[in-house]
């Protein structure tokens, strides 16, 4: 998500005095990665079913940037390690899929079904880009392609989920067709990217895999 030298500079100038003076206090990466995916969670699944849609977001805005706070923590402590990694991106899925969850039952809630199934399409595939991922690298291959990775679809269903709170009509629907085209288009680029690396390494006949 910061690709930008001058994005992550102006980040860590934020989050690195904030990592410091946890850790200062004795509290863990970990405890940090699990407050952040229980705020999200709450603020998802509490206010986004009534419609709380500004609410919502501002709740999990909050939460979500212990995503950056608990990776820079395990890097001054020297935590990091597979541990780390594993559940803090396993808390990820569990986040963005109670973001996505809400959105559906906001508007499930409403009988807006159609757009609800919208969200749906959108919370199933972006599972499935995640799984993709971890699928792949698991037989060593490399997965890092997609127009919609994780966080450019959280950073556009918030922003949408913030405008539409505002009162911005339509915004929240629209943006959901965009993102479940954008992510499907991913889910697509990754099974292609993944064949076509098989292929060229003469594996892309390999048997089926068990679960």
């Amino acid at each position: 998500m910061l690709n930008n030298a001058a994005a992550r500079r102006a980040v860590a100038g934020i989050v690195d005095p904030i990592a410091r003076g946890l850790l200062a206090l004795r509290v863990s990466p970990d405890a940090v990665t699990l407050v952040g995916t229980l705020g999200t969670f709450v603020g998802a699944l509490v206010f986004f079913p009534r419609q709380e849609w500004l609410w919502g977001t501002l709740v999990i805005v909050v939460f979500v940037g212990s995503d950056l706070v608990d990776g820079t923590m395990a890097r001054m402590s020297g935590r990091s390690g597979p541990w780390g990694a594993f559940l803090d991106s396993t808390l990820d899925r569990i986040a963005d899929g109670a973001v996505f969850a809400g959105v559906v039952l906001g508007f499930a809630a409403t009988g807006d079904l159609r757009t609800a199934g919208v969200a749906l399409a959108c919370l199933v595939g972006g599972a499935i880009v995640s799984y993709a991922k971890a699928r792949a690298e698991s037989i060593g291959v490399e997965c890092n392609v997609g127009i919609a990775e994780r966080a450019e679809r959280l950073i556009l269903v918030l922003v949408a989920t913030f405008l539409y709170g505002l009162g911005v009509p339509y915004v929240l629907p629209a943006a959901l067709w965009v993102l479940a085209v954008l992510t499907w288009i991913t889910v697509a680029q990754r099974i292609l990217h993944v064949r076509g690396q098989l292929l060229a390494a003469g594996a892309g006949e390999a048997g089926e895999g068990a679960e």
